[in-house]
């Protein structure tokens, strides 16, 4: 008897971890900001800088790098865009779904300072951001 018991109470505890780690992945990808209707999710980033400019490489596979959006506002690099499915694959069966779809969102706080150009380009499927320091010149 004691045996069963405890095994109800693991199980129980196993429904309630289940549970709270569903709360938990539903409160992560909560819709944002102006786009309250729409999903959201997070591109992972890398922020890298030199003497000249930073480079913000973006994770994108399968975004079309010309709609996505990079401005600065406050000294933070905002950008979003919408990664979806290429019209033939919408019907097919899926078997796997690991890489997020729909609208994308992410604001990086930028090193201080001043930047006065910005350039894009797609490098081994990810976004490079480049933006070149404001009086940096190259040598």
């Amino acid at each position: 008897m004691a045996r069963d018991m405890t095994r109800d109470w693991m199980w129980s505890e196993a429904c309630d971890m289940l549970a709270r780690a569903e709360r938990m992945h539903r409160e992560l990808f909560r819709p944002t900001g102006t786009q309250a209707r729409q999903p959201a999710w997070e591109p992972p980033v890398d922020i890298l800088e030199t003497e000249l400019e930073v480079m913000v490489l973006v994770a994108l596979p399968g975004v079309n790098a010309e709609k996505v959006e990079a401005v600065i506002e406050d000294g933070e690099l905002v950008i979003a865009g919408t990664r979806t499915y290429p019209q033939a694959l919408r019907t097919a069966i899926i078997h796997r779904l690991e890489l997020p779809q729909g609208r994308f969102y992410r604001r990086l706080r930028l090193p201080a300072g001043r930047y006065a150009t910005v350039r894009h380009a797609v490098a081994d499927g990810c976004l490079l951001i480049t933006l070149q320091k404001a009086g940096a010149s190259r040598g």
